[in-house]
């Protein structure tokens, strides 16, 4: 998809509506935006404007029909931490709210300790800052390091607030493509069981009574024999959002994902946990309209394919 061209200055994100009420009060009119008290709270007292047919205005402003509000939200200062690097980035799309990545293997989604400057989210500052976009990186979505495929990103808070609202109302599917060793149970089904932490370990996850609940849903598309060993290339939905949740559940059923040693993987044909981040639906937090994104999948991924 060519990606929407971008004004080569800072701007400041606004949004505009017309009132169409008879009567009401302009605090109560913006809630009804999906205006969060922290952004309202922002607007107030760092540098945002209210704006009714071109006046400023505070939220005890009497509205009337056909009245117009547009509401400037008070520029975005990233955080000193986050050092922009400019490096590529696979941007898959872009319009003035949202930002969609396609990321590689290998790349954090956010900074670390063993990776302090090239994450995504340094990049994606390195590009904002090219770019002129006066914002800070927004991640709704992140990817293991090693995992690749689609992240979803928001332009501005406001954004990232209505996205995180659909997140927890389940409206974003994510679907994932897999490489899994072993024997499936069945071509298609569902795991359902809770995730905690291993107690002697601060990354590794597993199956756990007192964990948080956790699901996802598997369909096995195509099945392979490499040296005796089976694969699946299995696509695989969240339910949840858990830490390592593909990982655990797969590795659950007697099928870790290819190259993740961790969980039981073996990795004479793949370098890494065989995950890819294939396919994203939303709904545009302000057009409204249904979005969905794909990304093929990746060179290592079709190596080991190759030995079917």
């Amino acid at each position: 998809m060519t990606r929407l061209l971008m004004l080569a200055v800072k701007t400041r994100f606004k949004h505009s509506f017309v009132f169409s009420e008879a009567q009401g009060v302009l605090r109560e009119a913006i809630k009804e935006q999906g205006i969060s008290k922290r952004a309202l709270t922002d607007i107030k007292f760092k540098g945002g404007q209210l704006l009714v047919n071109g006046e400023e205005e505070t939220v005890r402003k009497v509205l009337t029909r056909g009245d117009v509000v547009e509401i400037i939200f008070p520029a975005e200062v990233r955080s000193e931490g986050l050092i922009p690097v400019h490096k590529q980035l696979d941007i898959v799309y872009e319009d003035e709210h949202l930002l969609v990545i396609n990321k590689p293997s290998d790349l954090p989604s956010i900074p670390s300790r063993d990776h302090p400057l090239d994450s995504l989210a340094n990049r994606v500052a390195g590009y904002f800052e090219a770019e002129n976009i006066e914002t800070t990186v927004h991640m709704v979505t992140r990817l293991d390091r090693e995992t690749s495929g689609l992240v979803l990103l928001a332009k501005h808070r406001h954004a990232h607030h209505l996205l995180s609202e659909q997140m927890r109302e389940g409206q974003i599917t994510k679907s994932y493509r897999a490489i899994v060793e072993g024997e499936l149970p069945a071509i298609e089904g569902i795991i359902e069981a809770p995730i905690g932490r291993v107690n002697t370990s601060i990354i590794e996850r597993c199956i756990d009574p007192s964990g948080k609940y956790a699901k996802t849903g598997y369909r096995s598309i195509e099945q392979w024999a490499v040296q005796g060993r089976v694969h699946h290339l299995v696509n695989v939905t969240l339910y949840t959002g858990r830490t390592h949740q593909i990982r655990v559940h797969m590795a659950s059923i007697g099928c870790p994902l290819a190259g993740d040693d961790l969980y039981g993987g073996h990795m004479e044909y793949m370098g890494r946990q065989a995950l890819h981040a294939a396919r994203l639906e939303l709904t545009h937090p302000f057009g409204k309209h249904p979005l969905t994104f794909e990304s093929r999948l990746p060179d290592d991924f079709l190596l080991l394919l190759e030995r079917r």
